[in-house]
């Protein structure tokens, strides 16, 4: 019997995973990754994918449905190659997305290596997201609940681990995924969805960072295009690209960050319209085929995780290095972000965002 690793947060996406994987016919053992501490940084642990409560679920679940379960401890990993580049693009003035990073050298990458260990031919997680093979072999797809779909977040997968994947959930409406929680007795059947960073459960990145370092931001002026010094900000990891909120400055139009100038500390702010363009540079492009594209061609971008994806041109520069060309200007095109490629419902690949 094939056997599989599930992988097991405590909500109910994952659990019902963990049951339709059984159902197919494979031998699953659960884990929980523990990613963090959230008390090291002052972090209150509820509501996070970390926290003993989710533990417990995960637990609970895999004993109802009889599979062995673990915890394992990734959190030395987890520091390094996710936290420590939260930061660090932060202190860059770039606006990064650790959700990527954590399916990139987490779920494929450690626990890939752990699942070969333990003689599993799959790892399955809880996402909304589809994996089909074709004589070029495989493609990740959107999921057909498109307002759960998070292909965006998966864009970093090669071929041996999509052949090595299941996605049980990608052709599931989340209505239906809580229909046959409940229909399982599982406690978590209505647990409410995770929306936040799972180290910073109450959205102030800005704190955490200062915790974690130990340094303060350095505040610094706000500034109009033209260079008019319009009030002083309390250092640049607290904004973002297209951000209006939380300025505190009274001006006679409405103000939003267009660009955060590292080398002289200053926040550079203007009206709407400034945040819109057409050209955006991507770095670290990763295609899930393994093939680069030669030549140009037009597809779907999408520049963020609650971003449309929109009609681009994309222009090959190196084999790591595209130049997307949008049909209609995009709002708050935001360095640290993703770009992803998309053809149809097929994700091509993607990449960083940086101005050069």
């Amino acid at each position: 019997m094939k056997k599989a690793l599930i992988a097991m947060s405590g909500g109910v996406d994952s659990s019902v995973a963990a049951y339709l994987t059984q159902k197919l016919g494979y031998d699953c053992i659960g884990c929980t990754m523990k990613l963090y501490n959230n008390e090291d940084a002052g972090i209150p642990k509820e509501h996070t994918c970390c926290s003993l409560d989710d533990v417990e679920d995960a637990r609970n679940v895999a004993l109802r449905l009889g599979m062995p379960y673990y915890v394992f401890n990734f959190s030395d990993d987890f520091n390094e190659k996710v936290i420590q580049k939260f930061i660090c693009y932060y202190r860059q003035a770039m606006t990064p997305n650790p959700c990527i990073d954590c399916n990139k050298y987490m779920k494929f990458d450690k626990l890939f290596d752990r699942a070969k260990i333990m003689g599993c031919d799959k790892v399955v997680t809880g996402h909304y997201a589809r994996i089909e093979e074709t004589p070029e072999g495989f493609v990740l797809k959107k999921a057909l609940d498109l307002t759960k779909d998070q292909s965006y977040v998966l864009y970093q997968m090669n071929q041996e681990q999509l052949a090595h994947t299941l996605f049980p959930l990608g052709s599931m409406a989340k209505t239906e995924t809580r229909a046959v929680a409940d229909e399982m007795g599982f406690l978590n059947a209505d647990k409410p969805d995770s929306q936040d960073i799972c180290f910073v459960p109450d959205g102030d990145y800005a704190k955490v960072i200062e915790q974690i370092t130990g340094e303060t931001s350095e505040p610094g002026d706000f500034v109009l295009t033209d260079g008019t010094v319009v009030g002083r900000h309390k250092g640049i990891i607290h904004y973002t690209i297209g951000q209006r909120k939380g300025l505190g400055i009274a001006w006679t139009s409405p103000l939003y960050v267009l660009k955060l100038d590292t080398e002289k500390n200053q926040v550079v702010l203007g009206s709407n319209e400034d945040l819109f363009g057409t050209e955006v540079d991507v770095k670290e492009m990763h295609w899930i085929s393994g093939q680069v594209p030669t030549g140009p061609f037009t597809c779907k971008a999408k520049l963020r995780y609650r971003h449309t994806e929109q009609p681009a041109t994309v222009t090959i520069e190196s084999d790591e290095t595209i130049h997307l060309s949008f049909e209609e200007p995009q709002r708050a095109i935001t360095p640290g972000q993703s770009a992803v490629l998309y053809d149809g419902d097929v994700v091509l690949g993607g990449g960083i965002i940086y101005f050069k």
